[in-house]
């Protein structure tokens, strides 16, 4: 009988990276998806640790998950729990502990030893594998080759932090920088395109501090790649995430002048716009250094617009710095953001320092941003009416014969189309906008 397989993913885009590559080496194994964790011979959560609500979901999904397990046992069937990414790196000990059923738990960069440590857990008696290894040998030389799995396609170029805001843990659970070789970062996108994605999402945690080596040894940067990249024939779209703003260079910029296939959208965190927060944060630019780039990066490119990421009620942020934070928010009108209450991270500088900012005033601000940002989002979108924008066509929406796409400026776009058009570029006109989403016909 076959065995099955059920993925839950949180958190960013390099854990749906993640847990595609997982999907992958399990069916190397011999394994099917299956449609529910009730179905499922394994069930592994892919973990978030950015924000301690994400992560507190994690322990309350593995509580329903055990009860599940304990039903098909009754039933006669066996049903292997993982847990996989950053929340095993940080909290190896809490899963232990709080989720003792667990069978097997796994850091980010130690997956590709699934079946290696499948195999154990088949041995196994009553006790639980746990790997928090630093491999010294990245985890890319052990994972079967990357395929389309549809017309958008995420492809990991670089992992891992050397920024160590203080906030963040990153560096802590995913290591610090690792930048993938080119030539092998070029057969991977090669080998995608061949296979049907027309779209690229190139990823890292920091992703434009890439420094993979070429054929002789060259360093190179993200400039250079992307500029090899979109000569690949029959990709159609071209992206890249997250940037951090200090390491946008000019040559960067000028990718967004030339490369046609690179999309007009680019998402770039500031997180505050008070300097103090800043320099608090330990980021590496100030609002006037941000500001900057922002400017240059739309003279390069005038079609160009902006989603970034805000943290509000970082400690010691005043009324003072929390304006700064709206006054770069009225400047730059970004187009999409994600905006957060600060939440303490065990073992981050921020946690235990000083001036922790009252859950009530937290609430306060991020209501205030959020409607702010919210205005200028659907202030864009309204912008779009009439317009007749290229769709890359994703999933099945909810009724039938709708399917939900992307617009280059990644906003949702949902029309009437047939299954046929699924991982299709298609004109759209844009016919009525909500703040969220946009609705369209095909012409």
């Amino acid at each position: 009988m076959v065995k099955k397989y059920y993925i839950k993913t949180f958190g960013c885009q390099m854990n749906v990276y993640d847990s595609q590559r997982i999907a992958a080496i399990l069916r190397n194994l011999g394994y099917e998806e299956a449609s529910s964790v009730r179905n499922a011979d394994l069930v592994i959560l892919n973990t978030c640790h950015i924000r301690e609500k994400a992560a507190e979901k994690v322990f309350s999904d593995l509580g329903r998950i055990n009860l599940i397990k304990q039903e098909r046992a009754e039933e006669g069937k066996d049903t292997i729990i993982g847990v996989v990414g950053c929340v095993v790196q940080a909290e190896d000990k809490e899963i232990s502990k709080r989720a003792p059923f667990v069978d097997f738990a796994t850091g980010p960069l130690t997956y590709h030893r699934l079946p290696e440590i499948l195999a154990k857990v088949a041995r196994k008696r009553g006790l639980s594998i746990i790997d928090t290894e630093f491999p010294a040998i990245a985890k890319f030389d052990f994972l079967p080759e990357n395929k389309a799995e549809g017309g958008l396609a995420y492809l990991a170029v670089q992992e891992g932090c050397n920024n160590f805001c203080t906030y963040c843990v990153v560096p802590y659970t995913r290591g610090i920088e690792y930048s993938r070789p080119v030539a092998e970062v070029l057969k991977e996108a090669r080998h995608l395109v061949e296979t049907g994605s027309v779209e690229i999402n190139l990823l890292g945690q920091n992703v434009n501090s890439y420094h993979g080596e070429d054929e002789n040894g060259k360093e190179r940067n993200l400039a250079y790649l992307l500029r090899r990249i979109s000569e690949i024939d029959g990709l159609k779209r071209l992206r890249y995430t997250t940037s951090y703003p200090a390491d946008v260079d000019d040559d960067l910029i000028t990718c967004h002048r030339d490369l046609p296939k690179l999309m007009p959208y680019l998402h770039l965190p500031i997180q505050s716009g008070s300097d103090k927060i800043l320099k608090a944060m330990n980021r590496r630019h100030n609002s006037s250094d941000y500001l900057k780039v922002v400017e240059k990066l739309q003279q390069a490119n005038p079609n160009l617009r902006m989603s970034s990421d805000f943290i509000v009620g970082f400690p010691g942020e005043t009324d003072e710095d929390f304006k700064a934070t709206l006054d770069v928010v009225n400047k730059v009108k970004y187009i999409q953001a994600f905006s957060f209450k600060y939440s303490r991270r065990p073992g981050t500088p921020a946690a235990i320092m000083p001036n922790q900012v009252e859950e009530k005033v937290k609430k306060e601000r991020l209501e205030i941003l959020q409607d702010l940002l919210f205005s200028y989002q659907l202030k864009f979108n309204k912008e779009c009416l009439g317009k007749i924008m290229p769709v890359l066509f994703e999933t099945k929406g909810r009724h039938a014969g709708q399917l939900i796409g992307r617009t280059p400026y990644m906003q949702n776009l949902h029309a009437k189309l047939d299954k046929e058009n699924l991982n299709k570029i298609i004109n759209v006109k844009v016919t009525d906008v909500t703040t969220n989403s946009l609705s369209g016909e095909p012409v």
